[in-house]
């Protein structure tokens, strides 16, 4: 009986540790001006807050073929966020012709 309120509480608090995530990626990506430092805040806040959530559910389930199921949604989640995120700064570069006025000072802007 005990056993089950502690994974409950257990799983309570990893769903909050996500919720916190998820509103601190929220609150960066609308803070943030540039569009590199809101996808940097994105990115790292949606893959922590999906982290917390499936190990939430990891812990909720117990041990079986969901257990499976959810790392391989953790993987597959892990793998394409973070090469989404590398796909649309690549697009920013490429096509912002005034990036230089937002990074580094010492860097010298390309000439036409």
């Amino acid at each position: 009986m005990s056993g089950e309120w502690i994974r409950f509480a257990v799983t309570a608090a990893l769903l909050f540790v996500a919720m916190v995530s998820f509103s601190a990626a929220v609150i960066g990506a609308y803070r943030f001006g540039f569009v590199l430092n809101r996808i940097h805040a994105a990115g790292i806040g949606d893959t922590a807050g999906v982290f917390f959530v499936i190990l939430s559910l990891l812990i909720s389930a117990g041990s079986g073929l969901d257990t499976v199921k959810l790392i391989l949604i953790v993987l597959f989640l892990w793998f394409t966020s973070p090469a989404s995120s590398h796909f649309v700064s690549q697009v920013e570069y490429y096509t912002n012709p005034h990036l230089f006025r937002y990074v580094d000072r010492q860097m010298k802007e390309p000439e036409d």
